[in-house]
C-alpha cells in the first residue's frame, strides 16, 4: 500500500477539474495544465476530494500510484498558487538580465550564457536575484538546476549561483606556516 497515493487530495474553490481518456485538466486563476493518467490508475472526485486508487494491485500499479497523485497534487497546486524558485549570484562582477525572453549571465567566463526560457515560464530578476516562477513544478525546477549548474558555488569563496537560502559548506583555505628562528 502506498502511504502517500492513499491520502484524498483537497480540491481548493475556484479549482475545476476534468476527466477525459485517461487525461486530467485542472484549471484555475494561474493557468491551466494536464496529465496523463497511467493505466491502471483510477482517478475518482466527490465533493471536494479527489482520490487516486489502483484498479488492481500489481508491481506497475504500486510504483505509479503515490506518483500519480504526487503529481496531480503538484498539477492542483500550481494552477491555484504557483511554484516560484529563487536564485542567488555571488561574485565580483557576476552579472546577469533578460533579454528578448533570454536570460543573460556574465559568471566570469570570456563569452556571455545566453539561456532560452521556457514556455510556461516567468523570469524576473532584481539586483542579483533571479526569481523564475510558473504552474509546472517539474519546469520551475528544471530551469533553476540548469542555471545553477552554469557556474556551481565553490566552496573557498562562495563565488557561484545558488538558491537563497540554501547553506553552502564553506572550507578552510590553506594554512600558512610559520618557522621558528631557533
Amino acid at each position: 500500500m502506498s502511504r502517500i497515493g492513499k491520502r484524498p487530495i483537497i480540491i481548493p474553490p475556484g479549482i475545476e477539474i476534468k476527466i477525459e481518456n485517461n487525461t486530467l485538466k485542472a484549471k484555475g486563476p494561474k493557468g491551466e495544465t494536464s496529465f496523463t493518467i497511467p493505466k491502471g490508475i483510477k482517478v475518482e472526485i466527490t465533493d471536494n476530494l479527489l482520490k487516486v486508487i489502483p484498479e488492481t494491485i500489481n508491481k506497475d500499479t504500486k510504483a505509479f500510484w503515490g506518483t500519480s497523485r504526487a503529481h496531480i497534487n503538484n498539477a492542483i497546486k500550481g494552477v491555484n498558487e504557483g511554484f516560484t524558485k529563487e536564485l542567488q549570484l555571488e561574485g565580483v562582477g557576476y552579472r546577469v538580465s533578460l533579454e528578448n525572453n533570454n536570460v543573460v549571465l556574465k559568471v566570469g567566463f570570456i563569452n556571455l550564457i545566453n539561456l532560452k526560457i521556457p514556455e510556461g515560464i516567468d523570469v524576473t530578476i532584481d539586483k542579483d536575484i533571479i526569481k523564475i516562477s510558473g504552474i509546472s513544478k517539474e519546469k520551475v525546477g528544471q530551469f533553476a538546476a540548469k542555471i545553477k549548474s552554469i557556474k556551481p558555488v565553490e566552496p573557498y569563496k562562495g563565488k557561484g549561483i545558488h538558491y537563497v537560502g540554501e547553506r553552502i559548506r564553506r572550507k578552510a583555505g590553506k594554512k600558512i606556516a610559520t618557522s621558528s628562528g631557533t
